[in-house]
This record gives structure tokens, C-alpha cells and sequence, in this order.
């Protein structure tokens, strides 16, 4: 690493993203003080929970309630504090009927939970968290990233490294993009996230030509590949225009070069100044998990389009696990939304008006 230098305010949240060994994870090591700098300083204000190596300091033969007290000391909670966060601590983890038994008896699912419910909980001002959304089971992911969300808006500081930018976007202020050890880029998350996607889809020699988008990004390890995507309107018509109040749909065509395991299918919808309207992926729907092993199609049906007049892209993407790109196609399909209604901003919502004495 040479020379990486950043600030972080207290309660924003940044993502690190770049290509393995880049120095994503040496950096948080750094900052936990697993690591020291050769040269340079790292300051840090206040109590820090990182999420790094999760469960590192667990003792097998003990019990999960004596190693959150040995866990929680270790991140500098009192006795009395962990007394009194305790019973927080088991119901997040949610092994209530196991947390007397040794923690070698637990699946490494049951040990990843306990690990996570205790860093969150010890009340840091710096939260440092390298990959582990994967947590569990999808409920259990779903959980904890809304928990992450609350955390934030307490004011937690966060610095999060992770592979899947779409998690980046949905918590992060900033991206910081590093590049053989080298801070190389530094913005809001979707302007960095394409830059990014575009290096990495200049480097895997991923086909930009397309006809959905004349600027489209892609990335990816090609096991499957989105071949068209086309937009419908309410009267079932291919189109690009989309009124305000009424249905559309995507219809997604894939091909699959390689087995796909716990396939996951999303979407972002982003307006023409990069501000993200929506996103969602079927395993946040809690579609139950598969493979993907042949050629197919896939639609997202939007029942009722809310957006007020503007244009839109929208941002496609197949993964593999929880956050493994398969393929990422960012601005696949760009759209314009129109309407009858002069109501301003991002969406319409439905609403009454109520007024007495009249």
C-alpha cells in the first residue's frame, strides 16, 4: 500500500471497493490495529467494533453466553454492560435454545450469528466491516443489513469493504476505489460503481456492444450472460415510455454457460443524475433458492409505476451467493416516464386531502 489517506466524519458510512488484494482488508487492519503502518498514522476517536474475522476470540469448549462476556470485554464493555445488553445480544442471534452449550457444537452458520449479534451491540462509534453480509440465512442477511442501517442512523461512523456495490449504494456516503494498494478514485458510490465497472469490464473483455443502451457497463465471471432486455407497458405493447400510475415490465434473456449456484436475480432503477429510485433482487422477496443451469427468462413486473415524469435507467444484474457478480449490467435499459399529474419530485404518493370547516 502507498500512500492511502482519507477522513471519515463522524456517523458517515464509506465503502471500499477494488479487486482482490488490493488492500481493501489491509486497510481495515490497519485501522482495528491488527496491522500497523510502516509509515503514516491512523486516528481514531472513540470505541471501534470491527466485523472482521468474526468470532476470532470464541474458546470452543465454552459456552456462546460466557464468550459474549469474554468477546464484549475484549471490545471494552464493562461486566455491567454487558449484563445489561445481554438479553439483546441472544435474541438477535436468535440461538436462545443454545446459547449454554459450547460454541464447538454450533454450525458455522449459529457461530457466524453470535459472532455478528455481539459486535453490533456493544454501542461503538466506529463500526469496521469487511464481507460478512452473508450471515446466516436470508432472513437472518436481511436482518442484520437493517440493522446496519439503524446503526448508521444513530450516528455510527462505518467503513464497509465489500465485493457487491449494490450494498455499498444502500448504506455508503462515499466509495473509495483502491487500486493496486492506491487510493484511485473517491466520490458519491454510483459514480465510483461505474467507473469501476467499467475498468473491470474493460479487464474481463466483456462485450459492451448492446441493444438496450448505446453506454452500458457490464462485469462479471460469465457463468451466465443477459442477452435482451425489453420493457412492456400496460397494454402489453414494447416500449420505452411508461406512465405515471400504471403497470410495466422488464423482460429479462439469459443465457447460462456454467451452473450458476443460489442464482440471484436484481434491479436498481436510477433517474438521469444518478440518484437510485429503487432496487431489490429476488432474494430480498425471499423467492426460495436455486440453481441456474439452462437458457431462460425472467420478468419483474412493477404493478403500479409511482415515478413522476423524467428519465430513468435501470441497472441489471445476476449474482451467484450473496454479492458474487455473475453479470452486472449497469444503465441496461434507459426509459422516460410520463404523466398527467404536476405533483414534483422523485415519486407520486397516493393520498387524500382532508379539510374541516370548508
Amino acid at each position: 500500500m502507498n500512500g492511502i489517506s482519507f477522513e471519515v466524519k463522524k456517523g458517515e458510512a464509506i465503502g471500499l471497493i477494488g479487486q482482490n488484494g488490493c488492500g481493501k482488508s489491509t486497510t481495515l487492519k490497519l485501522l482495528t490495529r491488527i496491522m500497523y503502518p510502516d509509515s503514516g498514522s491512523v486516528q481514531m476517536k472513540g470505541r471501534v467494533s470491527s466485523l472482521i474475522e468474526l468470532g476470532a476470540g470464541f474458546h470452543p469448549d465454552m459456552s456462546g453466553r460466557q464468550n459474549i462476556y469474554i468477546t464484549a470485554s475484549i471490545f471494552g464493555l464493562t461486566r455491567k454492560e454487558i449484563d445489561s445488553r445481554l438479553a439483546a445480544i441472544i435474541e438477535f442471534s436468535e440461538l436462545e435454545k443454545f446459547i449454554d452449550t459450547p460454541v464447538r457444537t454450533y454450525s458455522s452458520g449459529m457461530y457466524m450469528r453470535l459472532a455478528f449479534s455481539v459486535a453490533i451491540n456493544v454501542n461503538a462509534d466506529i463500526l469496521l466491516i469487511d464481507e460478512i453480509l452473508a450471515v446466516g440465512d436470508t432472513n437472518f442477511q436481511a436482518k442484520c443489513f437493517n440493522k446496519l442501517r439503524e446503526i448508521k442512523a444513530s450516528g455510527t461512523t462505518i467503513v464497509l469493504v465489500s465485493h457487491s456495490l449494490a450494498q455499498i449504494e444502500q448504506i455508503c456516503d462515499r466509495s473509495i476505489w483502491i487500486h493496486n494498494g492506491e487510493r484511485r478514485a473517491e466520490s458519491v458510490p454510483h459514480e465510483i460503481h461505474l467507473m469501476y465497472s467499467d475498468f473491470m469490464g474493460e479487464k474481463q473483455c466483456l462485450s459492451k456492444k448492446a441493444s438496450v443502451s448505446s453506454t452500458p457497463s457490464r462485469w462479471g465471471n460469465e457463468k451466465a450472460r443477459i442477452l435482451s432486455i425489453n420493457g412492456y407497458n400496460e397494454k402489453n405493447e414494447s416500449d420505452t415510455a411508461f406512465k405515471t400510475g400504471e403497470a410495466f415490465r422488464f423482460q429479462l434473456r439469459y443465457e447460462v454457460k456454467g451452473t450458476v449456484e443460489d442464482a440471484v436475480f436484481g434491479i436498481g432503477i436510477f433517474r438521469n443524475d444518478g440518484v437510485q429510485c429503487y432496487g431489490t433482487n429476488i432474494r430480498l422477496d425471499k423467492f426460495a433458492r436455486f440453481d441456474l443451469e439452462k437458457d431462460g427468462c425472467v420478468e419483474i413486473v412493477i404493478n403500479k409505476n409511482m415515478l413522476l415524469p423524467g428519465e430513468y435507467y435501470a441497472d441489471f444484474a445476476i449474482e451467484a451467493g450473496y454479492g458474487v457478480p455473475v453479470d452486472y449490467f449497469t444503465k441496461a435499459y434507459k426509459f422516460t416516464v410520463f404523466s398527467e399529474y404536476a405533483d414534483v419530485g422523485m415519486f407520486r404518493l397516493e393520498h387524500i386531502w382532508r379539510i374541516e370547516g370548508t
